[in-house]
Parts: C-alpha cells; sequence; structure tokens
C-alpha cells in the first residue's frame, strides 16, 4: 500500500510540473525565453531547438535579443518564429534577432487569464484522474486480500490529502500566474 501512495505522490508531481511547463509557456507581456523552448529549425539535416544554436539575453524586460553562432541560420529561426505564432514579430539586422514583446492589452490579458484557469483546470482533472486509479488499485488490493478493510480506509483518506495538496499547489501557482499577467 506505501508504495501506491508513493507512485500517486510521484505522478501527482509530475502532473503539477506539466502545469508548470504550460504556464512558463503563456504570454505574459514579459520576455521570457521560455517562448521559445518549442520552437526549432531543420539545421544541417537535424531538429535543432533554437536555444541550443543561440546566446539568448533579455537585456529589457520587454526584450529578448537571439545572437545566433552560425549567421546563416538567422532566416531560418525568423522563419520558426514567425510560424510558432508565440505573439511576437522578430525583427532581424543581420548579425541578431531581436523579439520586441509589445505591452498586452486589458482584453488580450483577460483572454490569457481565461487560458491560464483552463490550463489549471486541465492539472486538477489530471491529478483526479490518478487519484481515481490508485483508488482502483487500492480497492483492487482489498478484494484479493492483499489489505484489509482498514488499510483501505487510510489509504484512501492518505490519498486524498495528498490530492488535496497538489490541488492546492496548482490553484496557488495559477492564482500567482494570473496576478503577473494582470499586472501592468
Amino acid at each position: 500500500m506505501d508504495e501506491i501512495i508513493l507512485e500517486f505522490d510521484l505522478n501527482m508531481e509530475a502532473a503539477y510540473d506539466a502545469v508548470l511547463r504550460k504556464f512558463a509557456t503563456t504570454r505574459t507581456g514579459r520576455a521570457n525565453t521560455a517562448a521559445l523552448d518549442n520552437i526549432s529549425i531543420d539545421y544541417y539535416g537535424q531538429q535543432s531547438p533554437v536555444k541550443q544554436l543561440c546566446n539568448i539575453t533579455i537585456p529589457e524586460p520587454r526584450l529578448i535579443v537571439i545572437q545566433p553562432w552560425d549567421k546563416t541560420s538567422l532566416p531560418l529561426i525568423e522563419k520558426a518564429i514567425l510560424a510558432s505564432n508565440i505573439g511576437v514579430t522578430p525583427e532581424n539586422d543581420g548579425n541578431v534577432i531581436r523579439l520586441p514583446f509589445q505591452p498586452l492589452t486589458e482584453e488580450t490579458r483577460k483572454d490569457i487569464v481565461k487560458q491560464v484557469k483552463k490550463m489549471a483546470e486541465e492539472g486538477k482533472i489530471a491529478v483526479r484522474n490518478i487519484r481515481r486509479d490508485s483508488n482502483d488499485e487500492l480497492k483492487n488490493m482489498e478484494k484479493s486480500s492483499d489489505i484489509t478493510e482498514d488499510d483501505l480506509k487510510l489509504g484512501m483518506k492518505k490519498i486524498q490529502e495528498i490530492t488535496d495538496k497538489w490541488t492546492d499547489k496548482i490553484s496557488e501557482v495559477a492564482k500567482t500566474k494570473e496576478n503577473e499577467i494582470m499586472e501592468v
């Protein structure tokens, strides 16, 4: 039973980490290199993440500067950024690519907050699905007489406590992200 609860907690942490990764790529009106996480280019026949081909800096709160080590990859990087639909138009001067992040309008901020709430709810659903699977495992163990009915109740109580902990964490991080987005 302890193994199931330990595995359950690890699965919960993985679901929480997935939510954090989604939040990191969400636009907030500020420059964040996480916006480039899912962008890759065909570099000499190999799909390579842009982050591995460049020096990326944030000299100002609303600007990312991408300086590739190989200048011939500039047009490929620019094209990939445009195709990625991250909401920023790259400016290529032949040496570096600048990504100026425009301040978000109130309406855009509200739309992004809705997306964040949806992501948080999807994370909570994932957590509850993990809880259901773990409870089912415990019930099967009780049916096969591997654990007692009291152990089943205790295990389900522990699982519910862990579920509450992780859903609260997701709610907290979602609220923080919402505040960050609504900050002007």
